[in-house]
């Protein structure tokens, strides 16, 4: 016996939740729904005052999880990156491994700690920072094999650091929030 599509039915209950109608699956489709990146991450920005053609985008997730990639406007993206490279001086940053809830045997790093070496087409080399003081979690080996994708918001990270707890807010205060940063380009 062959099953068809009309040989399965729902029938639509309006529920109430807390007072609230709950929004049927069926009807209720929002089209224009922010992405993952807009609605659980702050976008945060580091511009050095000596490199400001250098931006650095640090999205926050409210777990303390930071992922940390060069900003939009990053003069890389205009000249075309070539490669990426987690080999910076005497680490290789891919080699990383870290265990458990705490993350257990991540590097430690600083905020001017280089994450990854960016080759442009044009042979100029570019540092990507932390900016974030805290573990390395892991690297996006991804950026290695399509280094196109470091321009996709949310999936053109290049590493994932976690901050301690009683760092964030400190964190939060050195960085530029997404108006300010947006000011600064206009400035320019």
């Amino acid at each position: 016996m062959m099953v068809t599509p009309d040989d399965y039915w729902y029938e639509e209950e309006s529920q109430e939740i807390a007072g609230v109608t709950v929004p049927s699956i069926l009807n209720d489709f929002i089209e224009n729904q922010p992405s993952i990146v807009d609605r659980f991450y702050t976008k945060l920005y580091f511009v050095s005052p000596c490199k400001p053609d250098e931006p650095h985008q640090v999205l926050f997730h409210t777990n303390r999880i930071c992922l940390v990639g060069f900003a939009k406007e990053h003069v890389a993206f205009e000249k075309g990156i070539r490669s990426v490279s987690f080999e910076v001086g005497k680490f290789d940053r891919s080699e990383n491994k870290v265990s458990g809830r705490k993350k257990s045997g991540g590097m430690i790093l600083q905020a001017d700690s280089t994450l990854a070496l960016v080759t442009c087409e044009d042979d100029s080399v570019y540092k990507l920072r932390s900016c974030v003081q805290g573990k390395l979690v892991e690297v996006n080996e991804r950026v290695v094999a399509e280094p196109e994708i470091m321009r996709l918001n949310g999936e053109g990270y290049v590493a994932i650091v976690m901050p301690k707890i009683e760092h964030c807010d400190s964190l939060k205060e050195k960085l530029l929030s997404h108006d300010a940063y947006m000011k600064t380009r206009e400035n320019k």
